[in-house]
Order: structure tokens, then sequence, then C-alpha cells
């Protein structure tokens, strides 16, 4: 099982999948591969996720996690559906007792400083940060960084693939997670989302 610091450098993208068609999961799954995004993170907010996470698991290189997970339940089915990894919005005391036990990463949610202070009182070094824009933007993450040393964020909310290596400029700023990629829809459109990719995955941490 791969830990959070390798999750976290496989790409400098993290593609963050709202699906709720489970038949759409491989040739999306296998697109983003394909562009060079190995990483893929499956929210938990459509009847489909679970099933989308364990279709998506049978494509080659992918790492496949589940996002907004916001309980210990959640951490559990998600688990149960093969998911490497799992992220969640922000985080409770019974969220992280629970991760602490759990044979995968979770990577959890922080939007001030004082959720990044729980968060390290919980053991976490690795941290997303949710929403971004709203939560500050650069300015907020690079206060972050200079207050609380050793710490590597992901930010996620509001990035776009013009506006993504100014966050990936911040040295505290392992990677960026981005919905962009796969825009909802109904039929979503493989050889589309692999030029996606492609560009997401062409942009180099400073």
């Amino acid at each position: 099982m791969p830990d959070l610091d390798e999750i976290l450098d496989a790409a400098p993208v993290i593609p963050v999948l709202v699906m709720d068609d489970a038949r759409t999961a491989l040739p999306v799954a296998r697109a983003l591969v394909a562009g060079g995004l190995p990483v893929l993170e499956v929210t938990l907010r459509t009847p489909a996720a679970l099933a989308i996470i364990r279709a998506m698991r049978e494509v080659p290189g992918a790492i496949v996690g589940a996002g907004t997970v916001l309980d210990p339940a959640m951490l559990d089915a998600a688990i149960d559906a093969g998911a490497q990894f799992a992220v969640s919005p922000g985080l409770t005391d019974s969220l992280a007792r629970a991760a602490a036990t759990a044979p995968i990463p979770l990577l959890p949610g922080v939007a001030t400083a004082s959720e990044v202070m729980r968060a390290r009182d919980h053991g976490f070094s690795r941290l997303k940060f949710f929403p971004a824009t709203a939560s500050g933007g650069l300015p907020a993450v690079k206060a972050f960084a200079s207050v609380f040393g050793g710490l590597r964020f992901c930010p996620t909310g509001g990035i776009t693939q013009d506006n993504a290596p100014d966050w990936l400029a911040i040295p505290a700023v392992a990677c960026i997670g981005g919905t962009w990629l796969v825009p909802p829809c109904d039929s979503p459109d493989p050889a589309a989302i692999e030029q996606r990719a492609r560009a997401a995955a062409a942009l180099k941490k400073d």
C-alpha cells in the first residue's frame, strides 16, 4: 500500500472525481492514467462511488482513493471497496482515531490555523487545504507553511489548469487536487480527458 508521500509525489495533480455512473469508471480511469495522472480521488458523494472505486482498481497503474470521507463508517466502506487512501474535507476526533488503525492513509482537510494544529496533535503532517480558494488562497497556504514547518499540503477547491502553477510554486505544496479534469456529465469523453490529463501532468513543481 503506498504511503501518503508516494501518493502526493506521483503527479502534480490529483483528479477529484464526482461521478454518477459506474459504467464510465473504466474509460475515465484509463484516460487519466494514460495522460499521466495515476492518483484518482473518487468522492463519496454519489451512490455509485464505491462501485466506481472497485472498478477503477482494475486499471493497471491506478492509485485509487476515496474522497469526502466524513466518518469512520465511510472510511470502513472505502476500505472494503478497495480504496488505497482516503481524503476528508475536515477532521473529527472519531475519524482521527479510526484512521490511526486503518490499513490505508488518510489525508485530512484543514482550512484554519487551529485546524492545522489539531491535525498535528493527531499526528498528521500531510494535509488537504480545503476549500483552498475560499479559505484564503495562496496567501493562506504560504502563511501556514511559514508557521508550521515540516507539513505538506494538497490544496483543493477553486484550482484550475491556469492557476495551478502558482500553487505548485509553493515549496510546501506537494500537489493539487482538481475537478476540471473530468467535468460532471452523463457521457465523459475519454480522449478529451486524456488531453486535459496530459496538460496537467506537464505542470512542474518548482
